[in-house]
Formats: structure tokens, C-alpha cells, sequence
């Protein structure tokens, strides 16, 4: 019987990583994990050479340009990631009989309501990074064989993140100001990593459903009470006070209010997903077994 082939890109981000961690537990498709070094995803004709030597079944796109300050200034290398790779990839699914996991992003949002964003709200961007990702999300919108998943305030154990930073600098510093005024739900890498293999079993019993699907841990906070929440479980003293978006001023434009409503993954691929406080108990648990990195 054939095995189903995936292959994974951005595999060594926080997506990636944690994908490859999760996938042994689905061990009924083979995997295929690629990043920058192995194939330049913006070149077509690296990418035409690859697929022409192999063949997947689905693809889930985790390649990404993140540095959303930097790519204020880097604009051509943000859009040559976040656009260039999804339209290749979209293509790529229009020729060949494969399927498109595609990771966009809550800044695709106004951030300007005050009620949970829905998919099919109209977008508006604010930042280089947020025009560069929602180009790319456009290239899909049309595609059947291609689902896009926005996600928002992602963080694992792997990478740089804001548990990993807010851990490092509970360590260095005694007092830290960090922004109430931008509101949010945090997403553990492990839990959309799951999700996304869910959803690739839930394809091959029920069949692929394309379209636009959001994605992130339940339960609401700011970036103020996400801190504290480390800072109470990692047992700090660092002295955490809540500052205004105004007083840490970024090149890039956050949204204020980038909680995503659920709905619409939960019900169509049946799928559970665990409050932002429980993740982070499991993110912090399993930190502090891993080998590189111990908490203070």
C-alpha cells in the first residue's frame, strides 16, 4: 500500500520543528522535511527540478519571512518569501495532484474590532509583513487543492519566541515593561502541529477542504498577562509592569486586537483545542526536560 508523502518546508522554525517532533505520533504517512539550505523555495526552477524527482500528496508550508520590523526595510525579501513561495507552491498544486497547507497570520486583520475576526472578514493591512503574507494567502484563495491557516502569536520550545525571550530576560533583568494594549491568543506550535496533521487524516477519510480557516490556543490575554502567566509558572522574581504600545515603539504596526474566532476549523474537522494556559504548562514542562535549554 502506498504511504501518503508530506513534505514539510520551513522545517527548522518553530513549525517545523514542532511538526517534525508531532509527526512520529502519525506515522502512517512518510515525511519529508526541507528549509532554506536544502531548496530555495523562491527559485522556480529549483522548485520545478525538485518535483519533478518526487512526489507528495500534501505539502504544508511553514516557509515564511517573520521578521515583521525588518521587513519595514527589507520589503523585496519579505514578498519574495511570503508571496513568491505560496504563488509557486499554488501553481505547483494546479499541476500536479497535491495538496496545499498554506501558514498565513492574524495581521492579515484591521485588529481595529473589538469583536473576534471571522475568515471571511475583508482584510487590512498595516505593515510590510502583513501586505507581503496576505499577497501570498491571495495567490490560494482560489485554488481547491490549497487551504490557508491563519495563526497568531506563535511559540514553542525551538526558536526565537516570546516564551523563550521573556525566559531569557526574566533571568537577566529585575524589572521589565511589556505592552498591555495589544490583545491576542497565543498559539503553541505543538497544538497547530497537531492540528495540521488532524487535518490531513480528516482529508484523506472525508476529503480536502480548501478555503481560509483560523487557528490559535482558546482563551484571550494581552501581552502583559502572557508574561506574568510565564513569570508565575517558571517561579521569576523579575518585576513585570504593564507599558503602553506607545512607549515601546516599533518600526512595524501591530494590531491592537488579533483574537481569531475558531469556529469554522473547530466544527468543520471536528477538532479540540486547548486553552493558552494549559499549552504553556506543556510548552514550560517540556523546556525544562529539553537538553539545550534549562530555566534559571
Amino acid at each position: 500500500m502506498h504511504m501518503k508523502q508530506i513534505l514539510v518546508t520551513g522545517a527548522n522554525g518553530q513549525l517545523g520543528s514542532s511538526l517534525k517532533e508531532r509527526s512520529r505520533f502519525y506515522n502512517q504517512f512518510e515525511y519529508t522535511f526541507i528549509d532554506f539550505q536544502d531548496l530555495d523555495l523562491t527559485k522556480e526552477h529549483q522548485v520545478q527540478q525538485f518535483f519533478e524527482k518526487r512526489a507528495f500528496d500534501y505539502i504544508i508550508n511553514c516557509a515564511a519571512y517573520t521578521a515583521v520590523d525588518r521587513a519595514e526595510k527589507e520589503r523585496e525579501q519579505a514578498f519574495s518569501v511570503n508571496e513568491g513561495i505560496p504563488v509557486l507552491l499554488g501553481n505547483l498544486c494546479r499541476q500536479r495532484p497535491v495538496y496545499l497547507l498554506h501558514i498565513s497570520t492574524d495581521y492579515v486583520y484591521s485588529g481595529e474590532s473589538w469583536l473576534p475576526h471571522l475568515e471571511e472578514e475583508d482584510p487590512a493591512v498595516t505593515s510590510v509583513y502583513a501586505e507581503s503574507k496576505l499577497k501570498g494567502e491571495m495567490s490560494l484563495w482560489n485554488n481547491s487543492r490549497c487551504m490557508v491557516i491563519r495563526t497568531s502569536w506563535l511559540y514553542s520550545e525551538y526558536g526565537n519566541n516570546f516564551l523563550r525571550n521573556m525566559i531569557r530576560l526574566f533571568g537577566e533583568r529585575s524589572e521589565l515593561g511589556v505592552v498591555f494594549d495589544q490583545t491576542g491568543s497565543p498559539t503553541y506550535a505543538g497544538d497547530l502541529a497537531q492540528a495540521l496533521l488532524d487535518i490531513i487524516v480528516y482529508s484523506e477519510n472525508h476529503g480536502f477542504k480548501s478555503g481560509i480557516f483560523n487557528y490559535a490556543n482558546e482563551g484571550v490575554c494581552s501581552w502583559y498577562d502572557f508574561a506574568v502567566e510565564i513569570m508565575s509558572l517558571t517561579g521569576s522574581v523579575c518585576n513585570v509592569h504593564p507599558i503602553r504600545t506607545s512607549e515601546y515603539p516599533l518600526p512595524a504596526r501591530r494590531p491592537e486586537y488579533s483574537v481569531m474566532d475558531k469556529t469554522k476549523i473547530k466544527s468543520t474537522f471536528g477538532l479540540k483545542i486547548p486553552h493558552w494556559k494549559q499549552s504553556l504548562i506543556t510548552a514550560i514542562h517540556n523546556l525544562n526536560h529539553s537538553y539545550e535549554f534549562r530555566l534559571p
